[in-house]
């Protein structure tokens, strides 16, 4: 609006651009820019010198009166519109608005009859003005027989008075009284609201999950061939979602499948819950025929199921003993997405790879498959990498080196990822001495880096063989490799749970020696087996001897693993343990978890001072998210509004 008033008085000083209509376009320039008073003096300018305004010009002059509320100035303006015999329907609908601004809406319906005692025919906006203004008042029985009383007199067109009416009966909550009318309108005078009156009473019916007489609506704008709009569309997608996931939810498989039959033929495919809704229904009611067909739907609209869907569709299959059937259908289903220009991933080929495995003759199924997607596309090593990945997943690390090897003879050169995924299909089988052994083969073929030793020490770590990682990790550190923090994490984790605390802070003196801090991870495993235990404090002072050096990070840990443990007085060392431990690592909920549960051992009121101010962080927090959200013109969903 400021622009339309920079442009206004940019061109009020363009002295040369007198002409006749020069004074018509600053009246309403003013007028729509919200200024009644600069567009009235406009007014008295120009007729000063001679000219008028034309109809048009008039009208809108006279409506921003009525909007700013100057009705002394209406009145003239009103008057010059008489006497220049410009008056209209649109010049009735703004008098009207004008007595429904003041409240006089006695003086509004006088003025109406008076046009009808004239039997003038009306525009029938002109009563839809008065009849808006008595229902947003909540005069609903003066307004309903100011419809019949105007609708008797047969000289006002009553469509938009009726579509009004139904709307504001609908605002109120009146939704059975609009529906009542619709129908009594209809039926007597064949009336029939246009779209958005459909609409809402469409929406009003899906919020108050009323999906019979919404089908009966949608049923009626098809009859009377009303052309559904976005709004309407979208009402009777969530009315089929809406169906289909009740039917699931009572058990009526069937039924739910009829209507999802139904809502494609009206071109509504369910995404998103509902697909995996229905997909989980189907596998509960052992239906995989009825699954493969809302799959290869999906496919066909491009849409492609989640893994999440397609790997709990797949286990459901196998809970049922039905896996012979599942990993024929998953094969194919894998082998129809690629037909349809989807690429699958990794996780879905290890899905389908896992099930394949657990049928009858595993082996014949697995390289049928492989031998399938090699015919289909050129070998490469994405295609082995799957397919070893899916048999490490399986447990079945010889079908994985078979594969391996196989990439090896076609010429392809076997990929770090590769190896990596040959080494793990070894670990998770428990295949030590396999996967030592590959290990060493891989030292003739490449240097070993961080990737490699990560890998080792973590797959060891997770069969328990602690001390051959640790062999590892010494052996990187040897070679002037750097492994990855996860490797100090997962055997700091181990250690801990072997009690093997002087080893535990030897690895933490070696994460300090790489530049690295100590992560969360590492922080949090170390205050919980504070609490469990004095061990680790008396372990920690032997070691670092904390007592002599309170300056550095380390030392600064050992005090609050002493105070989680019980061996350091809270109160006398440490004023402030959360701002403590900020200094050590960064805190995230599983610290403040531990910290609440340590203050609750000895200072409740602290753990709830605490708690109290964890929850008014996590709401600034919310609500900082949310603000960078509107800036980025994204808006909230209900549910993340009802929780800030």
């Amino acid at each position: 609006m400021s622009l339309l008033l920079d442009f206004l008085d940019d061109y009020m000083k363009q002295r040369y651009l007198h002409k006749v209509r020069f004074y018509d376009t600053l009246v309403m320039g003013y007028a729509v820019a919200g200024k009644p008073q600069v567009a009235l003096q406009m007014f008295g300018r120009m007729r000063f010198e001679g000219l008028d305004l034309d109809p048009f010009a008039y009208h809108v002059l006279l409506n921003s009166l009525v909007e700013e509320s100057c009705f002394d100035a209406f009145h003239v303006i009103l008057n010059q519109i008489l006497l220049r015999g410009f008056q209209t329907d649109f010049t009735n609908a703004i008098v009207v608005r004008s007595f429904c601004k003041q409240k006089l809406f006695h003086d509004a319906e006088l003025y109406l009859r008076g046009l009808l005692t004239q039997g003038r025919e009306l525009h029938g906006h002109v009563v839809t003005v008065l009849v808006d203004a008595l229902c947003k008042t909540k005069q609903f029985q003066k307004a309903g027989k100011l419809v019949q009383e105007f609708r008797d007199s047969g000289l006002v067109p009553m469509e938009d008075a009726y579509g009004v009416w139904i709307r504001d009966l609908v605002q109120a909550g009146q939704l059975d009284g609009a529906l009542d009318f619709l129908r009594t309108k209809k039926s007597l005078e064949g009336y029939v609201p246009d779209v958005f009156r459909y609409n809402v009473l469409i929406c009003s019916l899906l919020r108050e999950n009323r999906l019979e007489e919404l089908c009966d609506l949608l049923m009626e704008m098809k009859e009377g061939q009303i052309s559904p709009d976005v709004v309407t569309m979208n009402a009777a997608f969530m009315a089929y979602k809406y169906l289909i996931n009740t039917l699931c939810g009572d058990g009526s498989i069937d039924e739910a499948y009829r209507v999802l039959k139904n809502s494609i033929e009206q071109g509504y495919f369910p995404r998103g819950r509902t697909f995996s809704i229905l997909a989980d229904a189907f596998c509960r009611e052992e239906k995989p025929d009825k699954m493969k067909e809302l799959v290869i739907v999906a496919l066909e609209r491009n849409f492609m199921p989640t893994t999440f869907s397609y790997d709990k569709f797949i286990s459901a299959l196998c809970r049922a003993r039905r896996v012979e059937i599942g990993g024929d259908i998953a094969a194919r289903l894998l082998i129809e997405m690629q037909a349809k220009g989807h690429t699958p991933t990794r996780a879905l080929f290890r899905a389908v790879i896992c099930c394949l495995c657990d049928m009858e003759y595993p082996e014949n199924q697995f390289f049928k498959l492989l031998e399938m997607q090699l015919s289909r596309h050129e070998p490469n090593f994405h295609i082995y990498n799957f397919f070893i990945d899916g048999a490490g997943h399986a447990k079945k690390p010889d079908l994985a080196r078979e594969v391996f090897e196989m990439m090896r003879r076609s010429g392809i050169e076997p990929t770090l990822s590769s190896d990596i995924l040959m080494l793990q299909s070894y670990l998770k089988s428990k295949r030590i001495s396999n996967a030592l052994n590959f290990f060493s083969d891989i030292r003739q073929r490449r240097k070993i880096n961080s990737k490699l030793y990560n890998t080792i020490i973590v797959g060891l770590c997770k069969v328990n063989k602690v001390d051959i990682a640790l062999e590892f990790l010494r052996e990187s550190r040897n070679n002037g490799v750097v492994p990855g923090t996860v490797c100090y994490e997962v055997l700091i984790q181990m250690l801990c749970s072997n009690k093997r605390y002087g080893m535990v802070i030897n690895l933490i003196n070696d994460l300090e020696k790489t530049g690295h801090h100590v992560t969360s991870f590492i922080g949090n495993i170390l205050l919980l087996h504070s609490l469990k235990a004095r061990e680790l404090y008396d372990t920690w002072v032997n070691l670092k001897g904390v007592q002599n050096d309170k300056s550095s990070d380390s030392s600064l840990l050992g005090l609050l693993i002493g105070a989680f443990s019980g061996h350091v007085r809270v109160t006398q060392h440490v004023k402030d343990l959360e701002e403590v431990i900020e200094e050590c690592f960064p805190l995230d909920i599983y610290t403040y978890n531990i910290l609440l549960r340590r203050l609750s051992m000895s200072k409740m009121d602290l753990a709830c001072e605490l708690f109290n101010r964890m929850c008014q962080r996590g709401k600034a927090e919310a609500r900082r998210w949310a603000e960078e959200m509107f800036q980025k013109g994204f808006d909230l969903t209900e549910h993340t509004q009802l929780y800030i």
